[in-house]
């Protein structure tokens, strides 16, 4: 089954899943509401920041880097 999962949505599962597992004895604990809240957030902006990064264009390559730099030089 391990086989037929993608990475990233392996280690997504197992990032919402140990979530889940500090939120939940967060609240067994009796842990105060904010405190819940805290934990929640600071659990998910990571996440966040890694799809908005994903999201964009790939960086480009050191050879794409150097021919745009050798085409502008041409011009000249």
């Amino acid at each position: 089954m391990v086989n037929t999962v993608s990475r990233p949505w392996l280690a997504g599962g197992v990032w919402f899943a140990t979530l889940g597992v500090i939120l939940a004895s967060s609240v067994a604990l009796d842990a105060r509401l904010s405190t819940s809240a805290l934990l929640l957030v600071a659990g998910l902006i990571p996440a966040i920041v890694v799809v908005l990064i994903g999201a964009g264009a790939p960086s480009p390559t050191v050879a794409e880097i150097l021919h745009a730099v050798t085409t502008q030089d041409r011009g000249r």
